[in-house]
Protein backbone atom coordinates (compact mmCIF):
# COMPACT_ATOMS: atom_id res chain seq x y z
CA UNK A 1 0.00 0.00 0.00
CA UNK A 2 1.88 3.04 -1.27
CA UNK A 3 -0.87 5.54 -0.34
CA UNK A 4 -2.38 6.55 2.99
CA UNK A 5 -5.95 7.30 1.97
CA UNK A 6 -8.16 7.09 -1.12
CA UNK A 7 -11.39 9.05 -1.48
CA UNK A 8 -13.82 7.40 -3.89
CA UNK A 9 -16.23 10.01 -5.21
CA UNK A 10 -14.63 13.44 -5.34
CA UNK A 11 -17.67 15.67 -5.62
CA UNK A 12 -18.65 18.44 -3.23
CA UNK A 13 -18.06 16.21 -0.20
CA UNK A 14 -15.20 14.05 -1.38
CA UNK A 15 -12.89 16.53 -3.09
CA UNK A 16 -12.55 18.96 -0.14
CA UNK A 17 -11.95 15.93 2.09
CA UNK A 18 -9.25 14.59 -0.22
CA UNK A 19 -7.61 18.03 -0.28
CA UNK A 20 -7.72 18.24 3.52
CA UNK A 21 -6.14 14.79 3.91
CA UNK A 22 -3.37 15.70 1.47
CA UNK A 23 -2.82 19.03 3.22
CA UNK A 24 -2.01 17.21 6.47
CA UNK A 25 0.73 15.26 4.71
CA UNK A 26 -1.20 12.10 3.88
CA UNK A 27 -0.51 10.54 0.49
CA UNK A 28 -3.97 10.83 -1.05
CA UNK A 29 -5.78 9.48 -4.11
CA UNK A 30 -9.04 10.89 -5.46
CA UNK A 31 -11.17 8.54 -7.56
CA UNK A 32 -14.16 9.47 -9.69
CA UNK A 33 -15.82 8.29 -12.89
CA UNK A 34 -16.43 11.93 -13.83
CA UNK A 35 -13.43 12.65 -16.02
CA UNK A 36 -14.22 16.38 -16.05
CA UNK A 37 -13.55 16.55 -12.31
CA UNK A 38 -10.31 14.61 -12.70
CA UNK A 39 -9.18 16.90 -15.53
CA UNK A 40 -9.95 20.01 -13.48
CA UNK A 41 -8.01 18.80 -10.44
CA UNK A 42 -5.11 17.62 -12.57
CA UNK A 43 -5.07 21.14 -13.99
CA UNK A 44 -5.13 22.63 -10.50
CA UNK A 45 -8.69 23.98 -10.77
CA UNK A 46 -11.64 23.55 -8.44
CA UNK A 47 -14.70 22.30 -10.40
CA UNK A 48 -17.07 24.07 -7.98
CA UNK A 49 -17.02 26.79 -5.33
CA UNK A 50 -15.64 25.96 -1.88
CA UNK A 51 -14.07 28.83 0.10
CA UNK A 52 -10.40 28.20 0.78
CA UNK A 53 -10.14 25.17 -1.50
CA UNK A 54 -8.06 26.81 -4.21
CA UNK A 55 -5.25 27.68 -1.79
CA UNK A 56 -5.23 24.13 -0.43
CA UNK A 57 -5.28 22.76 -3.96
CA UNK A 58 -2.21 24.80 -4.86
CA UNK A 59 -0.31 23.54 -1.81
CA UNK A 60 -1.05 19.84 -2.24
CA UNK A 61 -0.41 19.94 -5.98
CA UNK A 62 2.95 21.61 -5.41
CA UNK A 63 3.81 19.01 -2.77
CA UNK A 64 2.73 16.12 -5.01
CA UNK A 65 0.50 14.61 -2.32
CA UNK A 66 -2.72 14.28 -4.37
CA UNK A 67 -3.23 11.88 -7.28
CA UNK A 68 -6.39 11.41 -9.33
CA UNK A 69 -7.77 8.35 -11.11
CA UNK A 70 -10.94 7.11 -12.79
CA UNK A 71 -10.11 3.50 -11.84
CA UNK A 72 -11.78 2.39 -8.60
CA UNK A 73 -9.34 -0.50 -8.27
CA UNK A 74 -6.57 2.05 -7.71
CA UNK A 75 -8.16 2.90 -4.35
CA UNK A 76 -6.80 -0.41 -3.00
CA UNK A 77 -3.33 1.18 -3.07
CA UNK A 78 -4.35 3.03 0.11
CA UNK A 79 -4.93 1.49 3.51
CA UNK A 80 -7.91 3.74 4.18
CA UNK A 81 -10.62 3.84 1.49
CA UNK A 82 -13.25 6.51 2.10
CA UNK A 83 -16.48 6.22 0.11
CA UNK A 84 -18.21 9.56 -0.55
CA UNK A 85 -20.80 8.29 -2.99
CA UNK A 86 -24.32 9.30 -3.91
CA UNK A 87 -27.03 7.60 -1.85
CA UNK A 88 -30.27 8.84 -3.41
CA UNK A 89 -33.77 7.66 -2.64
CA UNK A 90 -36.23 6.23 -5.10
CA UNK A 91 -39.51 8.09 -5.60
CA UNK A 92 -41.35 5.48 -3.55
CA UNK A 93 -39.30 6.13 -0.34
CA UNK A 94 -36.70 3.44 -0.78
CA UNK A 95 -32.97 4.01 -0.41
CA UNK A 96 -30.78 3.38 -3.45
CA UNK A 97 -27.42 1.84 -2.45
CA UNK A 98 -26.45 0.87 -5.99
CA UNK A 99 -23.44 3.20 -6.10
CA UNK A 100 -22.02 1.71 -2.90
CA UNK A 101 -22.70 -1.83 -4.10
CA UNK A 102 -21.05 -1.13 -7.46
CA UNK A 103 -17.87 0.25 -5.89
CA UNK A 104 -17.70 -2.67 -3.45
CA UNK A 105 -17.88 -5.10 -6.37
CA UNK A 106 -15.07 -3.23 -8.13
CA UNK A 107 -12.93 -3.32 -4.99
CA UNK A 108 -13.59 -6.91 -3.91
CA UNK A 109 -10.78 -8.57 -5.92
CA UNK A 110 -8.26 -6.04 -4.65
CA UNK A 111 -9.03 -5.90 -0.93
CA UNK A 112 -6.65 -7.56 1.50
CA UNK A 113 -5.94 -7.73 5.19
CA UNK A 114 -5.31 -4.34 6.75
CA UNK A 115 -7.65 -2.39 4.49
CA UNK A 116 -10.17 -0.04 6.11
CA UNK A 117 -13.39 1.01 4.35
CA UNK A 118 -15.07 4.16 5.62
CA UNK A 119 -18.61 5.11 4.62
CA UNK A 120 -18.69 8.91 4.61
CA UNK A 121 -21.98 9.50 2.76
CA UNK A 122 -25.35 9.65 4.46
CA UNK A 123 -26.66 6.10 4.68
CA UNK A 124 -29.76 4.33 5.94
CA UNK A 125 -29.64 2.58 9.32
CA UNK A 126 -28.03 -0.82 8.92
CA UNK A 127 -25.97 0.03 5.81
CA UNK A 128 -22.62 -0.23 7.61
CA UNK A 129 -23.57 -3.70 8.82
CA UNK A 130 -24.62 -4.57 5.25
CA UNK A 131 -21.23 -3.54 3.87
CA UNK A 132 -19.37 -5.51 6.54
CA UNK A 133 -21.53 -8.59 5.97
CA UNK A 134 -21.13 -8.30 2.21
CA UNK A 135 -17.34 -8.26 2.48
CA UNK A 136 -17.37 -11.23 4.83
CA UNK A 137 -19.67 -13.22 2.57
CA UNK A 138 -17.82 -12.44 -0.64
CA UNK A 139 -14.23 -12.62 0.61
CA UNK A 140 -14.32 -14.43 3.94
CA UNK A 141 -12.87 -11.52 5.92
CA UNK A 142 -13.50 -11.08 9.61
CA UNK A 143 -14.45 -7.44 9.86
CA UNK A 144 -12.94 -5.73 12.86
CA UNK A 145 -9.94 -8.07 12.93
CA UNK A 146 -8.31 -8.44 9.54
CA UNK A 147 -10.28 -5.79 7.61
CA UNK A 148 -12.09 -2.77 8.99
CA UNK A 149 -15.42 -1.08 8.21
CA UNK A 150 -16.89 2.04 9.78
CA UNK A 151 -19.32 4.89 9.22
CA UNK A 152 -17.79 8.34 9.72
CA UNK A 153 -20.63 10.70 8.71
CA UNK A 154 -20.01 14.06 7.09
CA UNK A 155 -21.91 16.87 8.84
CA UNK A 156 -20.23 19.98 7.42
CA UNK A 157 -22.37 22.79 6.02
CA UNK A 158 -22.05 23.74 2.38
CA UNK A 159 -19.29 26.31 1.77
CA UNK A 160 -17.92 25.83 5.30
CA UNK A 161 -15.73 22.76 4.84
CA UNK A 162 -12.35 24.22 5.76
CA UNK A 163 -13.88 26.12 8.68
CA UNK A 164 -15.49 23.06 10.22
CA UNK A 165 -13.45 19.99 9.26
CA UNK A 166 -11.00 20.46 12.15
CA UNK A 167 -13.54 21.56 14.77
CA UNK A 168 -16.76 19.56 14.40
CA UNK A 169 -16.79 16.35 16.46
CA UNK A 170 -15.95 13.44 14.16
CA UNK A 171 -18.40 10.60 14.83
CA UNK A 172 -16.95 7.14 14.19
CA UNK A 173 -19.09 4.01 14.23
CA UNK A 174 -16.95 0.92 13.63
CA UNK A 175 -17.81 -2.75 13.15
CA UNK A 176 -16.16 -5.20 15.53
CA UNK A 177 -13.28 -4.75 17.95
CA UNK A 178 -10.90 -2.40 16.11
CA UNK A 179 -12.70 -0.82 13.15
CA UNK A 180 -13.49 2.39 14.99
CA UNK A 181 -9.91 2.87 16.11
CA UNK A 182 -8.46 2.21 12.65
CA UNK A 183 -11.06 4.28 10.79
CA UNK A 184 -10.35 7.31 12.99
CA UNK A 185 -6.65 7.45 12.05
CA UNK A 186 -6.82 9.74 8.98
CA UNK A 187 -9.49 11.94 10.60
CA UNK A 188 -7.38 12.44 13.71
CA UNK A 189 -4.77 13.95 11.39
CA UNK A 190 -7.33 16.65 10.50
CA UNK A 191 -7.48 17.78 14.12
CA UNK A 192 -11.14 17.11 14.83
CA UNK A 193 -12.17 15.58 18.16
CA UNK A 194 -13.20 11.94 17.63
CA UNK A 195 -16.31 10.42 19.22
CA UNK A 196 -16.50 6.64 19.05
CA UNK A 197 -19.90 4.95 18.95
CA UNK A 198 -21.74 2.07 17.28
CA UNK A 199 -22.45 2.04 13.54
CA UNK A 200 -26.20 2.30 13.99
CA UNK A 201 -25.87 5.28 16.32
CA UNK A 202 -23.50 7.01 13.91
CA UNK A 203 -26.00 6.46 11.08
CA UNK A 204 -28.92 7.79 13.14
CA UNK A 205 -26.94 10.79 14.40
CA UNK A 206 -26.21 11.91 10.86
CA UNK A 207 -29.74 11.36 9.56
CA UNK A 208 -31.39 13.10 12.47
CA UNK A 209 -28.96 16.02 12.42
CA UNK A 210 -30.46 16.91 9.05
CA UNK A 211 -34.01 15.94 9.98
CA UNK A 212 -33.81 18.27 12.98
CA UNK A 213 -32.93 21.24 10.78
CA UNK A 214 -35.53 20.28 8.18
CA UNK A 215 -38.24 20.14 10.83
CA UNK A 216 -37.08 23.36 12.53
CA UNK A 217 -37.33 25.26 9.24
CA UNK A 218 -40.72 23.74 8.39
CA UNK A 219 -42.38 25.48 11.34
CA UNK A 220 -41.67 29.08 10.22
CA UNK A 221 -42.57 28.16 6.64
CA UNK A 222 -45.90 26.77 7.82
CA UNK A 223 -46.38 29.88 9.97
CA UNK A 224 -45.64 32.09 6.95
CA UNK A 225 -48.46 30.43 5.04
CA UNK A 226 -50.85 30.77 7.97
CA UNK A 227 -50.01 34.44 8.39
CA UNK A 228 -50.89 35.01 4.74
CA UNK A 229 -54.19 33.21 5.36
CA UNK A 230 -55.10 35.53 8.25
CA UNK A 231 -53.52 38.76 7.02
CA UNK A 232 -50.77 38.76 9.65
CA UNK A 233 -47.07 39.55 9.29
CA UNK A 234 -44.90 36.46 9.82
CA UNK A 235 -41.85 38.47 10.88
CA UNK A 236 -43.89 40.32 13.52
CA UNK A 237 -45.28 37.03 14.84
CA UNK A 238 -41.84 35.42 15.02
CA UNK A 239 -40.54 38.45 16.88
CA UNK A 240 -43.42 38.13 19.36
CA UNK A 241 -42.59 34.45 19.84
CA UNK A 242 -38.87 34.97 20.39
CA UNK A 243 -38.41 38.36 22.03
CA UNK A 244 -37.25 38.01 25.63
CA UNK A 245 -38.95 34.62 25.91
CA UNK A 246 -36.79 31.76 27.27
CA UNK A 247 -38.69 29.12 25.32
CA UNK A 248 -38.75 30.92 21.97
CA UNK A 249 -36.29 30.12 19.20
CA UNK A 250 -38.50 30.13 16.12
CA UNK A 251 -36.36 30.25 12.95
CA UNK A 252 -37.08 32.52 9.99
CA UNK A 253 -38.87 31.29 6.83
CA UNK A 254 -37.21 30.63 3.47
CA UNK A 255 -36.88 28.27 0.53
CA UNK A 256 -35.44 25.41 2.58
CA UNK A 257 -33.93 22.82 0.26
CA UNK A 258 -30.69 21.11 -0.75
CA UNK A 259 -29.80 17.46 -1.16
CA UNK A 260 -29.01 16.79 2.49
CA UNK A 261 -32.31 18.16 3.78
CA UNK A 262 -34.77 17.21 1.04
CA UNK A 263 -33.51 13.62 0.82
CA UNK A 264 -32.30 12.54 4.21
CA UNK A 265 -35.68 12.24 5.93
CA UNK A 266 -36.37 9.27 3.63
CA UNK A 267 -33.61 7.30 5.34
CA UNK A 268 -35.83 7.26 8.41
CA UNK A 269 -39.18 7.21 6.63
CA UNK A 270 -38.29 4.07 4.64
CA UNK A 271 -38.88 1.77 7.63
CA UNK A 272 -40.68 4.11 9.98
CA UNK A 273 -43.18 2.78 12.52
CA UNK A 274 -44.81 6.24 12.48
CA UNK A 275 -44.99 6.99 8.77
CA UNK A 276 -46.12 10.33 7.49
CA UNK A 277 -44.74 12.82 10.01
CA UNK A 278 -41.55 13.53 8.08
CA UNK A 279 -43.43 13.44 4.80
CA UNK A 280 -45.58 16.24 6.19
CA UNK A 281 -42.44 18.24 7.01
CA UNK A 282 -41.24 17.74 3.45
CA UNK A 283 -44.62 18.76 2.07
CA UNK A 284 -44.45 22.10 3.89
CA UNK A 285 -41.13 22.97 2.24
CA UNK A 286 -42.25 21.70 -1.14
CA UNK A 287 -45.28 24.01 -0.92
CA UNK A 288 -43.24 27.21 -0.56
CA UNK A 289 -42.70 27.77 -4.32
CA UNK A 290 -46.45 27.48 -4.99
CA UNK A 291 -47.16 29.71 -1.99
CA UNK A 292 -44.92 32.41 -3.49
CA UNK A 293 -46.42 32.02 -6.96
CA UNK A 294 -49.98 32.31 -5.62
CA UNK A 295 -49.03 35.25 -3.38
CA UNK A 296 -47.55 37.18 -6.29
CA UNK A 297 -50.50 36.33 -8.55
CA UNK A 298 -53.00 37.75 -6.05
CA UNK A 299 -51.08 41.02 -5.95
CA UNK A 300 -50.82 41.56 -9.70
CA UNK A 301 -53.46 43.91 -11.15
CA UNK A 302 -54.85 41.31 -13.54
CA UNK A 303 -53.96 38.27 -11.38
CA UNK A 304 -52.47 36.53 -14.40
CA UNK A 305 -48.89 35.65 -15.33
CA UNK A 306 -49.55 35.27 -19.03
CA UNK A 307 -46.90 37.19 -20.94
CA UNK A 308 -45.61 38.91 -17.81
CA UNK A 309 -41.92 39.00 -17.00
CA UNK A 310 -41.07 37.51 -13.61
CA UNK A 311 -37.51 37.75 -12.27
CA UNK A 312 -36.27 34.87 -10.11
CA UNK A 313 -33.15 35.79 -8.17
CA UNK A 314 -31.16 32.81 -6.91
CA UNK A 315 -30.73 29.30 -8.28
CA UNK A 316 -28.54 27.77 -5.55
CA UNK A 317 -30.28 26.02 -2.68
CA UNK A 318 -28.69 28.28 -0.05
CA UNK A 319 -26.82 31.54 0.19
CA UNK A 320 -23.26 32.07 -1.04
CA UNK A 321 -22.84 28.75 -2.84
CA UNK A 322 -23.04 27.61 -6.45
CA UNK A 323 -24.66 24.31 -5.42
CA UNK A 324 -27.99 23.90 -7.23
CA UNK A 325 -28.67 20.30 -6.21
CA UNK A 326 -32.30 19.89 -5.15
CA UNK A 327 -32.82 23.65 -5.16
CA UNK A 328 -36.49 24.66 -5.06
CA UNK A 329 -35.73 27.54 -7.42
CA UNK A 330 -36.25 25.28 -10.41
CA UNK A 331 -39.62 24.09 -9.13
CA UNK A 332 -40.57 27.75 -8.71
CA UNK A 333 -39.51 28.51 -12.29
CA UNK A 334 -41.44 25.55 -13.69
CA UNK A 335 -44.60 26.61 -11.86
CA UNK A 336 -44.31 30.13 -13.28
CA UNK A 337 -43.68 28.88 -16.79
CA UNK A 338 -46.70 26.58 -16.62
CA UNK A 339 -48.73 29.74 -15.98
CA UNK A 340 -47.17 31.27 -19.13
CA UNK A 341 -44.92 33.70 -17.28
CA UNK A 342 -41.74 34.89 -18.99
CA UNK A 343 -39.12 33.92 -16.41
CA UNK A 344 -35.74 35.66 -16.22
CA UNK A 345 -33.36 34.10 -13.67
CA UNK A 346 -30.10 35.36 -12.24
CA UNK A 347 -27.61 33.98 -9.70
CA UNK A 348 -24.12 35.49 -9.28
CA UNK A 349 -22.70 32.14 -8.13
CA UNK A 350 -24.42 29.80 -10.57
CA UNK A 351 -22.61 28.45 -13.64
CA UNK A 352 -25.98 27.99 -15.35
CA UNK A 353 -27.01 31.64 -14.91
CA UNK A 354 -26.56 33.65 -18.11
CA UNK A 355 -28.32 36.92 -17.25
CA UNK A 356 -27.02 39.79 -15.14
CA UNK A 357 -29.09 41.15 -12.27
CA UNK A 358 -29.99 44.15 -14.39
CA UNK A 359 -31.05 42.01 -17.36
CA UNK A 360 -33.21 39.75 -15.18
CA UNK A 361 -34.96 42.56 -13.31
CA UNK A 362 -35.42 45.15 -16.09
CA UNK A 363 -39.13 45.54 -16.83
CA UNK A 364 -40.15 42.72 -14.49
CA UNK A 365 -43.68 42.75 -13.11
CA UNK A 366 -42.56 40.75 -10.11
CA UNK A 367 -39.25 39.82 -8.48
CA UNK A 368 -38.95 36.67 -6.36
CA UNK A 369 -35.95 36.21 -4.06
CA UNK A 370 -35.37 32.46 -4.17
CA UNK A 371 -31.93 32.58 -2.52
CA UNK A 372 -30.65 35.09 0.02
CA UNK A 373 -27.07 35.60 -1.20
CA UNK A 374 -25.15 37.96 1.06
CA UNK A 375 -24.20 40.22 -1.87
CA UNK A 376 -27.87 41.20 -2.14
CA UNK A 377 -28.43 41.95 1.53
CA UNK A 378 -28.20 45.74 1.25
CA UNK A 379 -30.41 48.70 0.47
CA UNK A 380 -28.53 49.46 -2.75
CA UNK A 381 -29.61 46.19 -4.37
CA UNK A 382 -33.27 46.73 -3.53
CA UNK A 383 -33.07 50.32 -4.79
CA UNK A 384 -31.53 49.09 -8.04
CA UNK A 385 -34.33 46.53 -8.43
CA UNK A 386 -36.94 49.24 -7.82
CA UNK A 387 -35.33 51.45 -10.47
CA UNK A 388 -35.33 48.71 -13.11
CA UNK A 389 -38.56 46.81 -12.47
CA UNK A 390 -41.93 47.86 -13.88
CA UNK A 391 -43.98 50.43 -11.93
CA UNK A 392 -45.97 48.65 -9.24
CA UNK A 393 -43.79 45.53 -9.43
CA UNK A 394 -44.33 42.99 -6.67
CA UNK A 395 -41.48 41.74 -4.49
CA UNK A 396 -41.73 38.26 -2.95
CA UNK A 397 -39.00 37.54 -0.42
CA UNK A 398 -39.55 34.90 2.28
CA UNK A 399 -35.98 35.43 3.52
CA UNK A 400 -36.45 39.11 4.48
CA UNK A 401 -33.25 39.64 2.47
CA UNK A 402 -33.48 43.42 2.44
CA UNK A 403 -34.94 43.85 5.91
CA UNK A 404 -38.24 44.87 4.33
CA UNK A 405 -40.09 42.96 7.08
CA UNK A 406 -42.76 41.53 4.82
CA UNK A 407 -42.93 38.56 2.45
CA UNK A 408 -44.88 40.41 -0.27
CA UNK A 409 -44.90 44.07 -1.15
CA UNK A 410 -44.54 46.81 -3.75
CA UNK A 411 -40.85 47.00 -4.74
CA UNK A 412 -40.76 50.81 -4.92
CA UNK A 413 -42.46 51.22 -1.53
CA UNK A 414 -40.20 48.67 0.12
CA UNK A 415 -37.07 50.31 -1.30
CA UNK A 416 -37.86 53.35 0.81
CA UNK A 417 -37.52 51.38 4.05
CA UNK A 418 -34.88 48.77 3.24
CA UNK A 419 -31.97 47.95 5.52
CA UNK A 420 -29.18 50.59 5.46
Amino acid sequence: MDLDVAVVGVGRVGLPLALAFADTGLRTLGVDVNTAIIAAVDDGRMPFEEPGAEDVMARVKAAGRLEMSADVAQAARARHIVLTLGTPSFSHIEIDVSQIRSVLDDLLPHLREGHCLVLRSTIAPGTTEFVAGYLEMQRGFTVGEDIFVAHVPERIAASRFFQEISTLPCIVGGIGARSGEVAAEPFVALGAPVVQTTPIQAELAKIWTNILRYAEFALPNRLMMECEQYGANVFDVIELINQDYPRGGMKLPGMTAGTCLRKDFTFSEERSSAPGMLLAVSRVHESVPLFLVDGVRRRLPETSFRGRKIAVLGLAFKSDTDDERDSLSFKLIRLLERDLALVAAHDPHSPSSTLTLEEAVAGADAVILATNHSTWQNAETLTRIAELASPGAVLADPWNTFGQHTVFGDVAELAGRAIP
